[in-house]
C-alpha cells in the first residue's frame, strides 16, 4: 500500500524550517528562509490562524508576516508571547500582541485617537453601515498582529560557521537555553537575559536539548555520540542506551533528539538515527525513567533516519519526523505505529485552549513543515469506544445471566 498523500495545509513562498504553536492564542508560528544569499528568495516569520472545519478538517490563513531581513530563521521557542528565534550564530527575542480589530479601537478610544474618537468621516461610515443593516464596521473582530523586537543574545561562538541549533525555554519560563555548533550550552535568566550558565556540554553540535520540571536537570544531545544529564553546569551522568541491546556496536548509532511531555515529568523519549553510509539498519526509540534515567523501553521505527522528534502534551504520541520527507506518529506508551505519513518537522496541537477548540473529533493532531514550503497537518481521529456505563451495565447482564444458568442446572444453587 502507497503512503497516503496529505493536503497542504499553507505554502509559504519561501523554505520552511521551524513551525511552533502557541498554547495561549492557538496561533500557528513557521518561519525560514533563504538566508543571506542574494537568491531573491525571502526571510520572513508567518503567523497563521489555524482554524477547524467540520469534526476533522482544518484550514489556516496567514494574518501577519514578520521580514526577518537577510537572516533565516532555523529554530524557535515561543513562551508567554516572547518569541527566541535562533537566526545564524545568535538568538533574536521578540514579543508579538494578538488582538482584534475591536480591541485596538478601544485601546485607541482611551488614549484619545482613531475610529472611536468621534471624526466626521468615521462617524459618517458608521451612520451609512448603521442605515443599510451592515454592522461589521462597529463591530470588526479582525485579528491583528504586532511584533515587537525586545533583544539579542550571541548563543554561538563558532568561529568558522556560528549557528545556533536549538532553542528552549524552561517549562516556568524563568531561563532561556540555547546550543550550537560550538557545542555549548549557554543559559540566561529571562527576561532580564543574564547568562547564567555557560559550558562545553559535547564536542561538537549541539543537536537537541531539554529540561525537566523544576529546572532541576538538563537533557542534551550531541553529534559525539553522547547524551548526557546536567545539573546546573555539572555533568550528573550519560545515557547510555546500548546497555539494552548489546548487540549493537558501539558508535553505530548517533543521539538526534530528546524530548519531555509536559504532564509525564517521569518519562523522557530519545531518538537514535544510525550512522551515516550504513546499510538501512533500523532507526530506534527508547523510552527513559525521568527519575532515575534508566531505560524502560527500546523499539525500532523504521529504516528512514530521524530528524526531528515531538512529543504531544499529555504524553501519549509521538511524532517523528524522517530526512527524506516522510513522518509518523506513535502511540508513545507502547511506541506502536498508529500512522504514518509524507512530511517533515513536527509540532503537536495543545490539548486544549483557553476558549478554543482546535482538537475537534481527533485524538490529536501534529503540524509538520518542510524545505518545500509546505506546511501540513495530520490526525489521529478518536478511537470508537464505549461508555462506561454501558460496559458495566453488560457486565451485570453477564453475572444475573451466569447465576440464573447456575440456578437452572443445578436447582438449589442459590
Amino acid at each position: 500500500m502507497g503512503r497516503r498523500r496529505v493536503p497542504d495545509l499553507y505554502r509559504a513562498p519561501f523554505p520552511l524550517y521551524t513551525i511552533k504553536v502557541d498554547p495561549k492564542t492557538g496561533l500557528v508560528i513557521t518561519a525560514g528562509g533563504g538566508g543571506a544569499s542574494k537568491t531573491g528568495i525571502k526571510n520572513a516569520m508567518h503567523f497563521l490562524d489555524l482554524q477547524l472545519v467540520g469534526e476533522q478538517q482544518y484550514s489556516a490563513s496567514l494574518l501577519h508576516a514578520h521580514d526577518t531581513d537577510t537572516r533565516a530563521t532555523m529554530n524557535l521557542a515561543v513562551g508567554d508571547g516572547v518569541i527566541a528565534a535562533g537566526q545564524d550564530g545568535s538568538c533574536s527575542l521578540m514579543r508579538f500582541r494578538h488582538s482584534s480589530q475591536r480591541e485596538e479601537d478601544s485601546a485607541a478610544a482611551k488614549q484619545g485617537e482613531g475610529p472611536a474618537t468621534g471624526g466626521k468621516g468615521d462617524r459618517r461610515g458608521q451612520d451609512e453601515a448603521a442605515a443599510s443593516g451592515d454592522k461589521s464596521d462597529t463591530k470588526d473582530e479582525t485579528s491583528h498582529i504586532s511584533v515587537t523586537p525586545l533583544a539579542e543574545v550571541q548563543s554561538d561562538l563558532n568561529p568558522k560557521d556560528p549557528l545556533q541549533k536549538v532553542v528552549r525555554f524552561s517549562p516556568d519560563l524563568s531561563l532561556l537555553l540555547t546550543g550550537g555548533s560550538d557545542g555549548h550550552i549557554r543559559v540566561w535568566e529571562f527576561p532580564s537575559l543574564k547568562k547564567k550558565y555557560d559550558f562545553k556540554a559535547h564536542e561538537g553540535e549541539i543537536e537537541d536539548l531539554d529540561m525537566s520540571p523544576g529546572n532541576k536537570h538538563l537533557v542534551t544531545v550531541g553529534r559525539d555520540f553522547s547524551c548526557s544529564v546536567w545539573s546546573g553546569s555539572q555533568l550528573a551522568m550519560g545515557l547510555n542506551w546500548l546497555e539494552t541491546t548489546p548487540q549493537i556496536a558501539e558508535k553505530s548509532y548517533r543521539y538526534m533528539a530528546c524530548r519531555r511531555p509536559k504532564r509525564l515529568p517521569e518519562a523522557l523519549h530519545r531518538a537514535d538515527p544510525p550512522q551515516t553510509g550504513q546499510k538501512t539498519p533500523p532507526c530506534y526509540l527508547t523510552k527513559w525513567d525521568g527519575k532515575s534515567f534508566l531505560p524502560m523501553l527500546t523499539a525500532p521505527c523504521g529504516s528512514e533516519v530521524i530528524s526531528s522528534l515531538a512529543v504531544s502534551d499529555s504524553g501519549t504520541f509521538l511524532g517523528l519526523g524522517t530526512v527524506t520527507g516522510s513522518v509518523a506518529i506513535y502511540i508513545a506508551f507502547s511506541l506502536q505505529e498508529s500512522h504514518g505519513i509524507v512530511v517533515t518537522d513536527l509540532a503537536f496541537l495543545p490539548d486544549s485552549l483557553r476558549g478554543k477548540d482546535i482538537r475537534g473529533n481527533n485524538e490529536t493532531a501534529m503540524l509538520s513543515v518542510a524545505v518545500d514550503s509546505r506546511c501540513q497537518i495530520h490526525t489521529v481521529p478518536n478511537r470508537r469506544s464505549f461508555p462506561i456505563w454501558l460496559v458495566l451495565f453488560c457486565c451485570g447482564l453477564m453475572v444475573v445471566g451466569v447465576v440464573l444458568l447456575l440456578q437452572y442446572l443445578f436447582p438449589g444453587f442459590i
